[in-house]
């Protein structure tokens, strides 16, 4: 069961990056070998929505994490055997033409890569260090039982690296790229993932990244303490919760105090930690989910003649329909209906708020700059407040990024436009300083 989501989402919390900067995954990746990073990025694609498959990879990353285990395979020796097996296809497989495509080198150094993982995986599963972490224990009896298979006993007979003569490399490499292919393949998935789970459990210990706990689906619980977003330097944690009987929270604060980037850390805690991965919090409990959905920068389609208010209504239809079909969604909408009048934006914010409060088993963070609707949200239980401050030095805003509970309505655009000058260059035009030359 995988967590449902979109590419609006994926391009909000900047899973992938883009080209000018790097995104969550890079911050997690620091696999050993090619099939890992592949591994680890289909992982990103298919966050889990399942409390026990959530909870099982969590807590094996968590016994890596505690054991500090290192990858124990070489990764040149993957690099070889990788475009070694790549050479394996239909026409390969008639025994007669396996071995047309590569050079009697490149099938010596192949097998010989190749029985060095299977002596490495053999070693590894047998550390005692290894057998005692129980969360991993179906993973390695996988291993195992596909290094048991008698077609491999010759080959885990051999020392890694010894010369073999030319008979025994033909004899494997026919082994290897044509009868037992589908073997081979299994074990460097295995291994692929062992890689992830090593990989992750290096930055969970390097940015001292805590474990969350899932809990079981429709519970409508989120427990955070300290979060904040892992790619900032100095950053600032947070504590936040949501609970079946407050599900939906009201943001507001002025420009610049911080709402989008405490969405952005909230938003991928809760993606992340679906994955079984840790996370940038001090603490973490959250509900399984059936689904996350976020709207943070939501485009403009000029494209097709579809206004940034249109793109709204479209984003918030779809999460409608979603919530209809009975679905456990986690939702964000940053600045909902900012690409219409106040009037409009007003009304609409408070009906769809008040219709998103009613799905108890969803929750919901929407931020806004209109804090007069927050008196008529304030008559629903359901619905939480909570606010960014901003604390002013005189003509100069300062911000705490430091949630407090309540509704604020600090507006300092004019104290921003006025200390940048705008209205006296508008006016006066920019002064010239006079050059002085010795």
């Amino acid at each position: 069961m995988f967590l449902q989501t979109d590419e609006q989402t994926i391009e909000d919390l900047g899973i992938f990056g883009n080209r000018n900067a790097g995104g969550i995954y890079d911050l997690y990746n620091s696999a050993n070998t090619r099939g890992g990073e592949e591994v680890l990025k289909e992982m990103f694609r298919n966050p889990l929505s399942d409390q026990e498959a959530i909870n099982l990879r969590s807590r094996t990353i968590e016994c890596f994490a505690r054991m500090n285990i290192i990858f124990p395979f070489s990764a040149s020796s993957f690099d070889m055997a990788e475009k070694y097996l790549m050479n394996t296809n239909e026409q390969s497989k008639d025994a007669g033409h396996h071995s047309a495509a590569l050079s009697e080198k490149e099938m010596s150094n192949g097998v010989s890569a190749v029985i060095e993982i299977l002596w490495m995986a053999k070693t590894f599963i047998e550390q005692k260090e290894v057998i005692d972490i129980s969360h991993y224990e179906t993973d390695r009896k996988s291993i195992r039982q596909l290094l048991d298979h008698v077609a491999f006993q010759p080959a885990l007979r051999e020392k890694p690296q010894g010369k073999l003569p030319y008979s025994a490399i033909t004899a494997y490499d026919i082994l290897f790229r044509v009868r037992e292919y589908e073997k081979i393949k299994a074990l460097l998935n295995h291994i692929y993932t062992l890689d992830v789970y090593l990989s992750v459990a290096k930055v969970a210990v390097k940015r001292n990244f805590i474990f969350p706990n899932a809990v079981e689906k429709n519970s409508c619980r989120l427990e955070l303490k300290g979060v904040y977003h892992p790619e900032l330097k100095k950053p600032v944690g947070n504590n936040m919760s949501i609970i079946r009987d407050q599900n939906l929270i009201f943001l507001t604060g002025a420009n610049m105090a911080g709402k989008s980037t405490f969405l952005r850390s909230v938003s991928t805690a809760l993606y992340v930690a679906h994955m079984g991965f840790p996370v940038a919090a001090k603490s973490m409990t959250f509900s399984v989910m059936d689904g996350i959905y976020t709207t943070i920068n939501l485009p403009d389609k000029l494209g097709i003649g579809a206004s940034h208010f249109y793109m709204e209504v479209l984003r918030v239809r779809k999460v409608a329909t979603e919530l209809g079909q009975g679905k456990s969604l986690f939702i964000i909408f940053d600045e909902l209906f900012r690409g219409t009048n106040v009037k409009d934006a007003h009304e609409a914010t408070v009906a769809v708020s008040l219709g998103f409060a009613k799905k108890m088993t969803s929750m919901f963070i929407i931020s806004s700059h209109i804090v007069e609707a927050a008196e008529e949200l304030q008559q629903k239980s359901n619905i939480g407040f909570l606010y960014l401050p901003t604390l002013m030095k005189g003509t100069v805003p300062e911000y705490t990024y430091t949630l407090e509970p309540g509704v604020t309505d600090d507006r300092h655009g004019m104290i921003i436009i006025k200390n940048e000058g705008i209205l006296e260059i508008l006016k006066n035009g920019v002064k010239k300083h006079k050059v002085v030359v010795d």
